[in-house]
């Protein structure tokens, strides 16, 4: 077995000195042009074509694609690093009000084909809507792909897989989802 090592600690002094060579470091600043670009194009402009509620909660982390076909309901809650990538053709995905994404979370209506014989970036690309009802609760890392449609009330587990239909108040979890119990809501039967 090797030595241990320790993490050699900088001294304030030094750890100064590395704050001033950064900012006169013009690379420093060509990568703070590329970072305000990639905000601009994934987040501030595309919710610009989006229709989201004025009091939808978004993470100003999460991205998104293809804003026209997107549609974010009241009180609905985006979490930091979420992505939202609506369909570039015509495949929306729309989120019922009162929902929560959790952070990390992937909802793709779009995917590459994978058999036409050609590079994946050079194939047309599969659409399907995604529909996300109302009042539900997204775990941390879930995947949510085109063509799922979630009920009213549903909950998805944490780095779940999700594609299909699901009715009200299911609870998905698992690669690939699948339901694991009911959610039961007052005043319902």
């Amino acid at each position: 077995m090797s030595d241990p090592v320790h993490k050699r600690r900088l001294s304030r002094p030094r750890r100064f000195l590395r704050l001033i060579s950064g900012i006169l470091d013009p690379r420093t600043w060509g990568h703070m042009l590329k970072v305000v670009n990639y905000y601009n194009y994934s987040h501030v402009a595309e919710l610009r074509r989006a229709t989201v509620d004025p009091t939808a909660n978004i993470s100003p982390t999460a991205s998104f694609a293809n804003g026209q076909n997107l549609g974010i309901g009241a009180h609905t809650t985006i979490g930091a690093g979420c992505h939202l990538w609506a369909g570039p053709g015509s495949a929306r995905i729309t989120v019922g009000e009162d929902t929560i994404f959790g952070p990390d979370v992937m909802v793709t209506a779009a995917g590459y084909r994978y058999a036409d014989g050609t590079p994946v970036t050079r194939q047309a690309m599969d659409e399907a809507p995604v529909e996300i009802g109302a009042d539900c609760w997204i775990g941390r890392g879930a995947t949510i792909l085109a063509g799922t449609s979630l009920g009213n009330g549903c909950i998805v587990g944490a780095n779940a897989l999700v594609r299909g239909h699901f009715p009200p108040c299911s609870i998905v979890a698992g690669v690939p989802a699948r339901i694991v119990g009911t959610r039961r809501i007052e005043g319902t039967s």
